[in-house]
């Protein structure tokens, strides 16, 4: 990255109530420094004082920040600055320089990062506004993520109350994360209610979600099977709680479905935008080409690493991604390690795309058994499988043209 001259250079240490903010010239002179607070007004202010500084010229005002987006970076966008980020352990490392007792406060971390940005700009990644889609798209992609998670967190609850009192219901789904096990649940939260239920009820509820996979009088012989037994009141008490859980259980599921129904809208609206067109909504169409690349591998790439793939940045992407390893070399010891410090999002995003592929494009699964069989293990033979497809990415992006499986060769060339 080529390094640009500005002539005067702004560090914000951001914090949840007030940022601490310090102007320096390209000297590294401190012009002044305030604590604003976390308010529109505030930041408002912020903005007019550092255009009065500097004449109205805002395009020679440099800003470094922590935060890649937020409300302080969007207003000074906004307002015409230049805005560039840095990783928290990158500053960390920055401030070893300004002090050897490990002195830490919020003055000297808006120092560090605006002297640092003077003698280090390369080493800052310069921060654009998002196209409003891709920022509806992130806030879409991670809720759809904390779903799922809250989905896991009460579905493995379920299965443990119901472990207690109720396993057969386990017999017929193990997880007891299917919405007909939910509805059963309801009809007979209980082994003894599960002894009242008959077979034209079973029959309606399978026939309600579509289950072909057992029959009425399957689920019955399960259900009348001898229940454990426990201390009194157990069964009640449980009972109980299954009751009261259900309808949390039902509830995120459903937001989790509208969920992906919307990342689906959102992705079809990108790709729509301007038919024929170039550029990021261009990409979607390009993306959701290769092989293995569903709803939410689409939307978490796009969401994540937006300004990536609107750069074509191959060796950034793969290193935010995690899939670039970590070389560590001193005399001649030499050791390479996976990459754990990365944005986990994308690099989950990342992994499914590249075990999917493996499982259904025959390229991916080639590559995938030749890495295996130097000794790889699953996970390091995934990230190279993803590699390849993202330099294959990369290409395409360039061409503006979508996935051929015959040109697969000149893409990875």
């Amino acid at each position: 990255m080529s390094h640009t001259s500005f002539g005067w250079y702004v560090g914000i240490d951001w914090a949840t109530q007030a940022h601490q903010v310090i102007l320096l010239d390209a000297e590294r002179q401190v012009l002044g420094e305030r604590s604003v607070p976390h308010t529109g007004g505030a930041l408002a202010e912020l903005a007019d004082w550092l255009t009065a500084v500097c004449g109205g010229a805002v395009d020679r005002v440099a800003v470094a920040i922590e935060m890649p987006r937020g409300t302080v970076v969007e207003t000074l966008l906004e307002r015409g600055f230049a805005v560039f980020a840095l990783n928290p352990k990158q500053l960390d490392r920055f401030r070893d320089r300004y002090t050897v007792a490990g002195a830490k406060d919020d003055r000297r971390d808006a120092l560090v990062l605006a002297a640092s940005l003077i003698t280090d700009q390369p080493a800052f990644r310069p921060v654009r506004l998002d196209d409003p889609q891709v920022i509806r798209l992130r806030e879409l992609a991670r809720l759809e993520a904390e779903l799922h998670q809250e989905e896991a967190r009460l579905t493995n609850r379920l299965r443990d109350l119901l472990h207690r009192i109720y396993p057969q219901v386990l017999r017929l789904s193990p997880a007891a994360d299917e919405p007909w096990v939910w509805a059963l649940l309801e009809l007979a939260p209980t082994p003894v209610d599960a002894r009242q239920l008959t077979r034209p009820a079973l029959s309606k509820l399978l026939r309600a979600h579509r289950i072909r996979r057992l029959t009425a009088d399957t689920v019955l012989a399960h259900l009348q099977a001898p229940p454990l037994r426990v201390a009194p009141g157990t069964v009640e008490a449980v009972g109980e709680h299954i009751g009261l859980l259900i309808p949390r259980v039902r509830l995120v599921h459903e937001q989790r479905a509208h969920c992906r129904r919307r990342l689906e809208r959102v992705l079809a609206t990108m790709a729509e935008h301007a038919p024929g067109q170039c550029g990021e909504h261009r990409d979607v169409e390009i993306l959701r080409s290769l092989p293995g690349v569903g709803r939410l591998v689409a939307a978490t790439m796009l969401a994540e690493a937006s300004q990536l793939l609107a750069q074509r940045d191959y060796h950034a992407l793969r290193a935010q991604g995690g899939i670039a390893p970590v070389t560590r070399q001193s005399g001649t010891r030499a050791r390479v390690d996976m990459r754990y410090h990365c944005n986990h999002r994308l690099r989950n995003a990342l992994y499914h795309w590249g075990r999917v592929s493996a499982q259904c494009d025959r390229l991916s699964r080639q590559h995938y058994q030749v890495l295996r069989g130097r000794g790889h293990n699953h996970g390091r033979a995934v990230r190279g499988v993803v590699d390849r497809l993202l330099l294959i990415l990369m290409a395409m992006l360039r061409s503006q043209t979508s996935y051929d499986p015959t040109r697969r060769r000149a893409y990875a060339a």
